[in-house]
């Protein structure tokens, strides 16, 4: 019993010694596979059916020759006629340098957590271009198909090679994709071209489609070629589409958002184009500062003519000069018309006489502080007297010393320089993030450009958008230059005791001009700055300015005949601000909320009929705040009772009636507009009520001057001409709107246009050269509208 475990050992070993001590035999070759058997040896352009399941995987192998300097891409379908989204069909496809896999139903999310599956897939692969150093390469693509279904699942699957996988430059090429079909082609830059457009057109608006460009390999495409891939979005709210509602669930949608393309780059305008289109653009502005040293030249040699003829002027004896006019020689005996009087004269002015030791008053204005005049108890009183005068005249609101309201007017110019440089500075720094964010992430939806006229330059993506803004700019600075031509002559007239320059026409007080003239200028440099990246978070940088100058505008035309009581600076701002406020509050809050725009609308009319009582009486209706409510309200009736009741229905001061009651319908009815239609575009409404009121103003301002027989000299006149030739022709190009942030990105892109002016400006440009001359021109309106009266005395010049 003892051997029994050795003999068990023994009869185990057996079979293995036995085994060992026979001869060896040659090792047989393992069965050949069957020719039909797909593992191997699969066709391009054929369609292969198979099942697959928990037990069953199919791998179908496809190899092709690459030759050098040639590009072969290979495009997988698959096809699936399952539903079942728990047990899908698994697409595995592997490459030399890649693996790429998928599903077949491939589900889409969308909003709402609703899904949409499409049973039709395909995806071309990444191809692996050979080079004159490798020569020939053998691709191999391994295509793995399974499933995980118990019960098996049934597929097609195609392989094909793209024939038209590069795209020629200037060829038109036609395709279709799906959100399950993306597709991609590659484009390779010839050698005499570094810059192209992509341009895609469609037939259909939808479905929603994506555009992108993306490398080969590094950053800002070395190897001078790209692809282009197009995919479409299963939902169409991206492009501004409606949210689709899916009437039932698990769905498919293999035909229901296919999209037919086209595609065509060319190439971008060349450096030459771009530097002849500059330099004309630049020639035609520069010609206006040649007509500008043009009148100044000759200004300057009839003025020298006259002072070696001694028709300039002559001294009467007591230093002032008497100053020869047509006006003067041609005014009857006993007419007092365009005459100086002793008692005219306005109050602090203090004239040299022979018999007096007094001195003429320098006119600088350096030391003079407002507090140093109108000290008299009884001055507050005689305001009162004389701006409730039925007929007012020139004379009535212009008695304050002119050195005062001279330093008063200058301060719109310093205000308007510093709230410049504090606002232009931040908006730089932002327009410049936005530019290297989108050069960063390649992402062209956060700006809105012209796309179909974009030329770049340097970082800048549309350079031509910011180069047209350089009309607001220089013609800016040729104003300021008029300007201070204008303000150093009427400083030489004063120096040399002009009787004119200090008596007769409207008082010469520039610091409104001045400001106007840098708002022209900041108004060029916030739009440029806009339009570094024009999206809806930075539209408002310009029309800030846009609210400043028409403003200032309406300041201006008001102060000519009643200097003494314009607004200062400090409230004009004030008010400007607030404007700015309520502006970014519509931005925000007035595209659907109705008790904005109830809110809004009650301010609009309060604040209309608010300024129309102080411009009626001339700033002097107050309401002393120590008054009761009874009180205040007895001063108002009273107030009815003496202007219009105790007139029998005619107002005490009828042409000012007559305009106010026009605006205060005007904007009523601006009010009530908003309030209806609610408009997206807020900003631009409010500055749609900046301009029709000085419109309106201006209307009425040359139609009272006509009224008091007063002339319109060719210069003011050619100017009214201009402006309105202007305007009508830029607002044309402005409604053209070659892109636009109230749109979706997709949207904005159907208004893209070709360019039309020297092949590199579009409408937008356009309207940016137009609209800066007809600003020009607006302001020369202002600026020389009152020249006529240069040779009128002050007491001859009606206010209204």
């Amino acid at each position: 019993m003892r051997g029994c475990p050795r003999i068990a050992l023994l009869c185990a070993l057996l079979p293995w010694l036995l085994h060992a001590a026979a001869p060896r035999r040659p090792a047989q070759p393992l069965p050949s596979r069957d020719p039909r058997d797909p593992a191997r040896g699969s066709d391009f352009d054929r369609v292969y059916s198979g099942v697959v399941s928990l037990t069953t995987e199919n791998i179908y192998s496809f190899n092709y020759t690459s030759q050098p300097g040639q590009v072969n891409a290979v495009r997988v379908y698959v096809n699936s006629s399952s539903e079942n989204l728990d047990y899908p069909v698994l697409v595995v496809v592997r490459q030399q340098k890649g693996v790429l896999s998928w599903q077949v139903p491939l589900l889409f999310q969308g909003l709402y957590q609703r899904s949409y599956n499409y049973q039709e897939v395909s995806r071309t692969l990444c191809p692996s271009e050979a080079t004159n150093e490798t020569g020939p390469l053998e691709q191999l693509v391994i295509v793995d198909v399974t499933s995980m279904a118990p019960l098996g699942a049934q597929y097609k699957l195609l392989v094909t090679k793209i024939t038209h996988f590069q795209l020629q430059t200037n060829v038109a090429f036609h395709f279709t994709a799906s959100p399950s079909q993306p597709q991609y082609f590659l484009y390779k830059f010839p050698d005499d071209v570094d810059s192209v457009i992509i341009k895609v057109r469609s037939e259909m608006a939808y479905p929603c489609s994506v555009v992108s460009v993306q490398n080969i390999t590094k950053k800002d495409f070395p190897s001078k070629q790209f692809f282009v891939v197009f995919v479409i979005k299963p939902e169409d709210y991206a492009c501004g589409g409606s949210f689709f509602i899916q009437e039932k669930e698990n769905q498919t949608w293999n035909l229901h958002r296919t999209k037919n393309l086209k595609v065509t780059i060319v190439p971008s305008t060349k450096g030459s184009v771009d530097v002849n289109s500059i330099l004309i653009s630049l020639f035609i502005f520069f010609f206006f500062y040649f007509g500008f040293l043009l009148i100044v030249l000759v200004h300057c040699i009839r003025f020298k003519r006259k002072s070696i003829d001694g028709s300039f002027g002559s001294s009467d004896g007591s230093g002032n000069m008497a100053v020869s006019h047509p006006i003067a020689a041609g005014t009857p005996e006993g007419s007092n018309y365009g005459a100086i009087e002793g008692s005219s004269s306005s109050p602090g002015r203090q004239m040299s006489s022979p018999n007096s030791g007094q001195t003429f008053q320098s006119d600088t204005d350096s030391s003079v502080e407002e507090s140093d005049f109108d000290t008299l108890p009884d001055i507050e009183s005689d305001k009162n007297i004389i701006r409730t005068k039925v007929f007012l005249f020139l004379s009535d609101l212009s008695r304050k010393d002119r050195r005062i309201i001279s330093k008063k007017y200058k301060i719109y110019f310093w205000n308007i320089v510093t709230i410049a440089v504090f606002y232009a500075l931040p908006v730089i720094q932002l327009v410049i993030t936005y530019q290297i964010v989108a050069n960063t992430t390649g992402n062209q939806d956060i700006c809105y450009y012209n796309f179909l006229c974009a030329h770049p330059l340097g970082v800048l993506s549309a350079f031509n958008n910011i180069f047209s803004n350089l009309g607001y700019v220089l013609l800016g600075f040729l104003f300021l230059l008029i300007v201070l031509h204008r303000d150093i002559l009427h400083h030489r007239a004063l120096e040399a005791k002009d009787s004119f320059a200090m008596e007769y026409g409207i008082p010469k007080h520039f610091g409104v001009f001045y400001a106007m003239g840098i708002a022209l200028i900041m108004e060029g440099v916030l739009s440029a700055c806009y339009h570094v990246c024009p999206n809806y978070s930075n539209f408002q940088f310009d029309t800030s300015f846009m609210y400043m100058i028409a403003g200032l505008c309406m300041l201006k035309l008001y102060q000519t005949r009643h200097p003494d009581i314009n607004a200062s600076a400090y409230a004009a701002y004030a008010s400007f601000a607030a404007v700015i406020t309520l502006t970014v509050l519509g931005v925000v809050f007035g595209k659907n909320d109705v008790w904005f725009w109830v809110i809004f609308s009650a301010i609009h009319v309060l604040a209309s009929l608010a300024l129309s009582t102080q411009i009626y009486y001339m700033g002097r209706f107050k309401i002393d705040v120590s008054d009761s409510d009874l009180g205040i309200f007895r001063r108002a009736s009273m107030v009815f009772y003496t202007d219009f009741v105790q007139q029998c229905g005619r107002p005490l001061y009828m042409d000012r009636m007559v305009l106010l009651i026009l605006g205060n319908l005007f904007n009523g009815s601006f009010a009530l507009y908003g309030l209806i239609y609610r408009p997206r575009d807020f900003a631009s409404y409010m500055l749609g009520i900046f301009i029709c009121n000085l419109l309106l103003y201006l209307a009425f301002y040359i139609i009272m001057k006509l009224r008091s027989s007063e002339k319109l000299l060719p210069t003011p006149l050619l100017c009214i001409v201009a402006t309105v030739v202007m305007w009508a022709t830029s607002l044309y190009f402005f409604f053209q709107k070659p892109s636009s942030w109230e749109d979706t990105p997709a949207e904005s892109r159907e208004r893209n246009r070709e360019c039309i002016l020297l092949d590199f400006f579009d409408d937008h440009d356009i309207w940016h050269f137009l609209s800066a001359t007809a600003l020009f021109f607006s302001f020369l309106v202002l600026l020389t509208l009152d020249d006529d009266l240069d040779v009128v005395h002050r007491d001859q010049i009606p206010v209204f």
